[in-house]
């Protein structure tokens, strides 16, 4: 059983309350795929009633801890929660189920707990610094740990694109294909790392990510066993994940691959 701090049990609790609403506007947008009209606009009405609300409960932490949401630069703020409201909004628009709510609350620059939830799966992940990642379960919760794949032959490898460089995404995407005969590219680049602590995937690609995107995921992965690292360094011996966050150029693997990974996209 794992011990969820005081502090990640309001967060859990914050994300599940924003979900409720979201979770009802994905039902219609399902619903709205079959229309002419479609569901552009009922997804933006759903995304800002979902990050006004998440916005209102975090806000409860008091001045601590501003909320900055993706796309929003946090400037010289050293403690803050960085938040994905709709990670894979893309997806929700089109009815598709992959898709989730990320928040990291950051402080001095680390990130210190964490939760990505999808709530069309209710699949719900989370961690805290020190003290493991998991997700939850009715009555235990399962203990993530990054898969054990050696071998790029056969590995799963999620790419996130990058859509203001199209040359290095397909540079990416060619190379991987060709190391592993397989690449995924799911639109949801936090539940990619979430599934990558759980083991699921075994690497994950994202250049010129949002720092809302990653903030939750490299947690998880961390306190999963696994590295995180920035595509343009050159030892990936060692990890400097205040780069990471700053950079958005991440990743995420196991130990057994962060070598192999790392001279593939080289």
């Amino acid at each position: 059983m794992a011990y969820i701090s005081p502090l990640l049990t309001n967060i859990v609790t914050i994300v599940k309350k924003a979900s409720v609403n979201l979770s009802r506007d994905f039902s219609e947008i399902e619903r709205l795929q079959t229309s002419i009209k479609g569901s552009l606009d009922f997804t933006r009405i759903a995304f800002d009633k979902a990050q006004k609300g998440i916005a209102v409960e975090l806000s409860k932490f008091g001045d601590t801890y501003p909320v900055v949401f993706a796309g929003k630069n946090p400037e010289k703020l050293k403690s803050y929660f960085s938040v994905s409201i709709i990670e894979g909004l893309a997806n929700f628009a089109h009815g598709n189920p992959w898709f989730g709510i990320s928040v990291a609350l950051i402080d001095n620059g680390v990130v210190v707990a964490s939760v990505i939830y999808n709530p069309a799966l209710d699949e719900l992940f989370f961690a805290e610094k020190g003290k493991g990642a998991f997700k939850e379960g009715f009555r235990s919760h399962e203990r993530l740990r990054v898969s054990a794949k050696q071998e790029l032959e056969g590995a799963l490898v999620a790419v996130k694109p990058d859509v203001n460089d199209k040359e290095t995404t397909y540079k990416f995407i060619n190379n991987v294909v060709g190391a592993t005969g397989d690449v995924r590219v799911s639109g949801a680049l936090g539940l990619d790392l979430a599934y990558l602590a759980a083991g699921k995937i075994d690497a994950v690609i994202a250049p010129n990510a949002m720092q809302a995107s990653i903030a939750a995921g490299i947690l998880l992965v961390k306190e999963a066993g696994g590295m995180v690292l920035d595509i343009e360094q050159k030892d990936t011996r060692t990890e400097d994940l205040k780069m990471v966050l700053n950079s958005g150029n991440l990743m995420a693997v196991n130990f057994n691959l962060s070598q192999k990974i790392a001279k593939v996209l080289k």
